[in-house]
């Protein structure tokens, strides 16, 4: 990380911290936005950083042609360490600081599932901005303004993919919170239609003591009923741990696709390059790493100004894409918005083009790009179309 960015990333984070015993006072005429997403948690932390680098840059270009109406953007990041209670806990922090107008960029899919849940974004008519998330239940509700597009459509690009390769029968093992039960439902719904048989569905247990013995059972249901390929609707230490244990059996050598939260370099890191090799993932936005749109040559160009070092990489483009977002909602509620202000200016921003891409939103329905993209992880542990 370079050494501007990084004092620039101390300095939030001290504040953040400051956030959690005082009052914190933005300076007059900012426009603040809060996210919570965890640096620290090895699950999360690529995530965390590179969405809180997309943002930082892209708010570092806005202020650097004199902000917004006169305003400058301003981000503070608390870190939950990938616990629910404590995103829901700082949520409410951020909520009763009263310089925050929008909410940008959380990451924590269990976290997020209960500020659905508990209707927060509603009941404090606060806007909550691309969180990394693609449940329809979460990004469906209230204020929720997705990016992303959903894991639907990415179980559904994945479908067409296994049919497309003759690999016609599979089988879904799942994690059992979070977005695994909704959309291994959604992948039995979607099967049929798409030419694919699941041959078995297994779920795994992440409750620490019951892990083992589930991916246990899982391999062995694998073995006995021979699918083609596996469809893997789980994401941090589960899916690892399967993916490793699964790779030393004589089915190792299966086919394995997984969704957009199944990070590459959080993979590579728990597991090795070797056992990750050839896993495909998909992809909930555009490919950073080739300039295909108008927009990503945007982010690479910006990287390079703002955050020279930083490698282009899915979670920084994310943040900056929401940072995008937020930004043109600034700019429609107009000078000194307020959180209903924005709301309001996001309610009614109809089709938006980011540059190529574009989303969707209206009082009656808010959706993100809807696009998807294949990838897969290379023998240097890379990602590649």
């Amino acid at each position: 990380m370079t050494s501007s960015l990084l004092s620039r990333l101390l300095a939030r984070t001290l504040l953040a911290l400051s956030l959690c015993s005082a009052p914190l006072l933005a300076r007059a005429g900012d426009v603040e936005f809060g996210q919570v997403a965890s640096h620290t948690n090895p699950t999360s932390a690529t995530l965390g950083k590179g969405m809180t680098v997309g943002i930082q840059v892209y708010f570092d270009k806005v202020n650097a042609s004199g902000g917004i109406l006169g305003s400058k953007l301003t981000l503070v990041t608390l870190d939950d360490d990938l616990q629910a209670a404590k995103m829901l806990e700082m949520t409410q922090q951020l909520i009763d600081k009263q310089s925050v107008v929008g909410l940008l960029g959380f990451a924590n899919s269990a976290g997020l599932a209960e500020i659905a849940r508990q209707d927060l974004p509603r009941k404090n008519d606060i806007a909550l901005i691309a969180p990394l998330q693609g449940e329809k239940n979460i990004v469906g509700a209230a204020n929720v303004f997705p990016l992303r597009s959903s894991y639907s459509d990415e179980v559904a690009a994945l479908l067409k993919e296994t049919k497309k390769w003759d690999k016609d029968t599979l089988a879904v093992v799942n994690m059992n919170t979070a977005f695994g039960p909704p959309i291994a439902q959604v992948a039995s719904q979607l099967s049929g239609p798409q030419g694919v048989r699941i041959v078995t569905q297994n779920v795994l247990d992440v409750a620490p003591d019951k892990l083992d013995a589930s991916i246990r059972n899982a391999i062995a249901a694998i073995k006995q009923t021979n699918p083609k390929a596996i469809l893997l609707l789980a994401a941090g230490k589960p899916a690892a741990e399967f993916i490793k244990a699964l790779r030393e059996t004589p089915a190792g050598s299966l086919q394995i696709y997984g969704l957009s939260v199944l990070s590459n370099d959080v993979l590579v890191n728990a597991i090795g390059k070797e056992k990750a090799r050839g896993i495909v993932i998909s992809q909930a936005l555009p490919f950073p790493f080739v300039p295909s749109i108008s927009v990503i040559t945007e982010y690479q160009n910006d990287m390079k100004k703002y955050a020279p070092g930083e490698p282009l990489s899915f979670p920084s483009l994310e943040g900056y894409l929401g940072a995008k977002i937020a930004a043109e909602g600034v700019r429609r509620a107009g000078k000194n918005p307020t959180r209903a202000a924005l709301v309001k200016a996001l309610s009614s921003l109809g089709e938006y083009n980011l540059g190529g891409m574009f989303v969707n939103y209206s009082a009656a329905k808010r959706s993100g790009w809807g696009g998807v993209e294949l990838s897969i992880i290379n023998a240097s542990g890379n990602l590649q179309k």
